[in-house]
């Protein structure tokens, strides 16, 4: 399963506010999944980016997109940590940097950036999906970075 980004954060970022009934829905989930026998596994970012961020910097075009993902992650690791163990921090980033990004695949995955005019408004397929893909992965390495540090030994503790 992944936790949408938007249903957290709203806006994207930590300064936005948290969505309380977001937490609470997923809150619920984790508990009702683990009252059943399920072990949670938890996806992070699952190509829901919050449209504020596309809107204000373009998204992962963007090396801002870093920081605001490891805070995401951060509040997931707070408030869900004590029941999630199994977290997975992207899910098919070359999809997600190809599809979305790429003329060769049309720009058919969001945000629907290309080089083919005839198919997306706006884009360059040659460098998009190597910076987004860059990204994408600098922001994995701050997530692991940040688990490692401050969350891992609690979850191994528990």
């Amino acid at each position: 399963m992944s936790i949408s980004w938007p249903r957290i954060l709203p806006r994207g970022k930590l300064s936005g506010g948290v969505n309380k009934r977001g937490i609470a829905f997923y809150n619920n989930v984790f508990n009702e999944l683990l009252a059943n026998g399920i072990t949670p596994f938890v996806t992070l970012f699952h190509w829901d980016l919050p449209q504020t961020l596309e809107d204000e910097y373009k998204g992962f075009l963007s090396p801002n997109i870093i920081d605001d993902f490891r805070d995401f992650v951060e509040l997931c690791f707070k408030e869900f940590g004590d029941r999630v163990k199994h977290w997975i921090t992207l899910n098919e980033p070359f999809s997600f940097a190809s599809g979305g990004y790429d003329g060769s695949f049309t720009g058919h995955l969001a945000p629907g950036r290309c080089s083919a005019r005839d198919k997306c408004s706006q884009g360059n397929s040659a460098t998009e999906p190597y910076i987004v893909a860059h990204h994408l992965l600098l922001s994995h390495a701050a997530t692991v970075k940040l688990y490692k540090e401050k969350y891992q030994l609690d979850s191994i503790k528990n």
